[in-house]
């Protein structure tokens, strides 16, 4: 946790145009992470960045989101619209967002 919050204030005092984001706030307690979230979506502002993420929620409100799945691009888009469609997104959302990984795994292994 401690590096990441190293970094994150080198990002904010470099103020580079182009932001790369692995895991910014993976580390982090959900209070620290949501207080980051917010000045880091100001930070953004105007620049290009690509954030890594497996927790979808860190990268929820950006513009425009790729899903690479086996190292294919099979989805891209807003969050919304993601859902929307009901794809990869949308499944790995709905997990996160209040679903339980291990019992829907579970699930669909006995039905297959």
């Amino acid at each position: 946790g401690q590096r990441q919050r190293i970094a994150i204030a080198r990002v904010f005092l470099k103020d580079a145009p182009i932001l790369v984001l692995d895991e910014a706030t993976s580390a982090l307690d959900s209070e620290v992470e949501a207080a980051i979230q917010e000045n880091l979506f100001d930070l953004m502002t105007g620049k290009t960045v690509i954030a890594i993420a497996h927790r979808l929620s860190t990268i929820a409100q950006l513009d425009r989101l790729v899903v690479i799945d086996k190292g294919r691009i099979v989805e891209e888009g807003a969050h919304r619209d993601l859902v929307a469609s009901g794809g990869v997104y949308a499944d790995l959302w709905a997990r996160q967002s209040g679903g339980f990984l291990y019992a829907d795994q579970s699930a669909a292994e006995q039905g297959a």
